[in-house]
């Protein structure tokens, strides 16, 4: 099911494909600014998948040098965020329910956030309203998963503009 979200990452796919992650990014963080400040940056999107880093810079560290713990919940926002709305009907609201976050141990490096949404879930966004969590997968530059993060995400129908 395309939706105006989808429709717009799909035109950007036929454009050439060193350009991709440039114009993903910027389409996300036209609409997310707090990732623009950030400096999320979309690898990947597919209608399932969804593939982001995050680079250990300054403006995201913590005082030991890491990725702060609440710029690596932004990733993990981010990435489920962005598979889930590529799925939803646009007379959906996509509403972040809750978020867990278990930090395992210290962040090395940059992060990567892979999210993934199963056929199963897709099926079910066509109803009116409802939630569902979102894998998310967080690994740092020593190819562990310093934290694990399970988000819910829930939906309901957009009221009609009068």
């Amino acid at each position: 099911m395309a939706n105006r979200f989808s429709r717009i990452v799909n035109n950007i796919k036929k454009l050439p494909k060193g350009t991709h992650s440039f114009f993903l990014t910027k389409l996300f963080c036209s609409q997310v600014k707090y990732a623009s400040t950030s400096k999320v940056i979309l690898v990947d999107v597919k209608q399932t998948e969804v593939k982001l880093l995050m680079k250990n810079s300054k403006r995201v560290q913590n005082h030991i040098g890491g990725v702060h713990a609440i710029a690596a919940a932004l990733l993990a926002e981010s990435a489920t965020g962005i598979v889930f709305g590529m799925n939803l009907p646009d007379s959906g609201l996509p509403l972040l329910k809750s978020m867990t976050i278990n930090y395992q141990r210290r962040m090395q490096g940059d992060l990567t956030a892979v999210a993934t949404i199963s056929a199963e879930q897709i099926a079910l966004l066509t109803q009116e309203k409802g939630n569902m969590e979102i894998a998310v997968v967080i690994t740092d530059e020593s190819g562990e998963q310093p934290i694990e993060c399970l988000m819910t995400w829930a939906w309901i129908t957009k009221k009609s503009k009068k």
